[in-house]
């Protein structure tokens, strides 16, 4: 039998030791700190376990490495477009893209997030429509087929997209499939012995050392990403599985933002796709191709930024693209997310916003997929009506798009909810698109969306009941480490 009154008092020493580590050493932002410190005093042995798997920080150190890129050009292409932003003489084909070159030139110093110009964008709201679209392109694949999901199921939507996949590589197209251990739960490589029989390849981002024991549990690749021939590209909120498809009776419909794209800004997504397998794979890393970089000819005229972000980056480089949107707003942001858990800037920043007269929006799902993230998201929304916002709750199923759009001009969409997690902790990609048609029809489509909502209004929010004002308080209290 184990005796416990050792091990006890080693466990009290440890979370002191973690207390310190917190507090002087990894130099948390200060809500994360007490929050951590606070799970660590009141509950000991949860709390020891908890920091283990989730509170330490990751280590950056060569995480992300792919020499490819300078043979590409792409540093060199950054660098001039660095440069000629400086000299104020980087040609902008859009009139209106210009007066967005200061948030242009941070995503691309701080996250080398190439401009591109010249690409055609088709918007997918719903799941069907959407994975239609993705198999008939699968279906016309001469080259390779680069698939990465934080979720990818095995049932019957999964199961279809695996079968075109195996069929591709039987007649000699790169399938490669990197999906996420921790969203991807229960799927392992074995799974998909036929796609590897065919000359497939499957890797797993961040597996577990041990079963049941990942030391990296906090941090996961949320990023949807899907590349055909290196001319086309997807990005957005959808994950592969049947309740994106809106079959899941507890969720309904499920409302979603993706983007297919032609044009150069396939191009980085391929650069993110082949820095995420590299990290991932030790055995079929991905060298310079020129086929996996092939000339586009000019689909369209939208500008597009494809901008990355993680716990590998020295800034939070999303988070910042939003805060300079809703900065650059001169009369209004519509904002849809599952979750709304922001730090406090972000918060501060929409509710500046608000109190100057900008028409902000924000729709939520009207239903949990976690309950604690739910009702603080829902003491945040709650927060802001004072201040003049408006808050809608998404009743025709549950939304899960991740999308902000300003003023009929600038719009970002991928897989960046607002909260801590996505900020700080989980590996994200968004597109940046400097386009006045790409962001009047997302805004159109946030208006359709309205009809089926009900709007949260001051007086309902000020009547709630005791129960659910403590729901708040207690999960608003681990919103930082939620």
């Amino acid at each position: 039998m184990i005796n416990t009154s050792y091990i006890i008092p080693i466990i009290l020493v440890l979370n002191i030791i973690f207390a310190i580590t917190v507090i002087f050493l990894e130099r948390k932002d200060p809500s994360s700190s007490w929050a951590w410190i606070l799970v660590l005093y009141f509950f000991p042995l949860a709390g020891f376990l908890l920091y283990l798997l989730l509170g330490r920080k990751l280590r950056k150190k060569h995480l992300f490495r792919w020499e490819g890129r300078k043979d590409i050009g792409i540093e060199s292409l950054i660098n001039y477009q660095i440069e000629a932003l400086e000299e104020d003489r980087l040609e902008f084909l859009t009139e209106h893209v210009e007066d967005y070159k200061e948030l242009i030139y941070m995503n691309l110093t701080t996250n080398n997030a190439v401009l591109t110009q010249d690409n055609h964008i088709d918007i997918y709201c719903d799941g069907a429509q959407k994975f239609e679209k993705l198999i008939e392109d699968m279906l016309q694949a001469k080259d390779h087929i680069h698939i990465q999901y934080y979720i990818f199921k095995l049932d019957n939507l999964g199961q279809r997209i695996l079968n075109v996949a195996i069929k591709k590589a039987k007649q000699g197209v790169k399938v490669r499939i990197l999906f996420d251990e921790m969203g991807s739960r229960g799927v392992r490589k074995r799974h998909f012995k036929e796609l590897l029989d065919a000359g497939g390849e499957i890797e797993v981002f961040f597996p577990s050392i041990f079963p049941l024991i990942n030391p990296r549990l906090n941090f996961r690749n949320h990023r949807k990403i899907v590349i055909v021939d290196g001319r086309i590209g997807y990005i957005g909120g959808f994950n592969v599985g049947d309740e994106y498809l809106g079959l899941n009776k507890k969720f309904g419909y499920w409302r979603d933002t993706h983007l297919r794209i032609e044009g150069s800004a396939v191009h980085p997504l391929q650069t993110r796709f082949i820095l995420d397998w590299n990290q991932a794979s030790f055995r079929h890393r991905i060298s310079y191709a020129e086929r996996f970089f092939p000339v586009i000819p000019q689909k369209g005229d939208a500008a597009v930024q494809i901008v990355s972000s993680g716990p590998d980056t020295e800034w939070t480089v999303i988070k910042n693209g939003y805060l300079r949107l809703i900065a650059n707003a001169k009369r209004y942001i519509y904002i849809q997310t599952p979750y709304f858990i922001p730090d406090f800037s972000f918060f501060d920043a929409i509710q500046i916003a608000a109190l100057s007269g900008i028409d902000v929006r924000i729709m939520i799902p009207n239903k949990p997929d976690h309950p604690f993230v739910y009702w603080a998201t829902y003491s945040y929304v709650g927060q802001l009506l004072k201040a003049g916002a408006r808050i809608y709750h998404y009743d025709n199923g549950f939304i899960h798009a991740k999308m902000i759009v300003v003023d009929d001009e600038v719009a970002s969409v991928g897989t960046a909810n607002i909260d801590v997690r996505s900020f700080s902790l989980n590996f994200e990609v968004n597109a940046f698109i400097y386009d006045r048609k790409i962001a009047h029809n997302l805004a159109e489509i946030f208006e359709t969306d309205i009809l089926d909502s009900t709007e949260l209004t001051e007086e309902k929010y000020d009547n709630r009941s005791n129960s659910v004002k403590f729901k708040e308080s207690i999960s608003r209290l681990l919103s930082p480490i939620l």
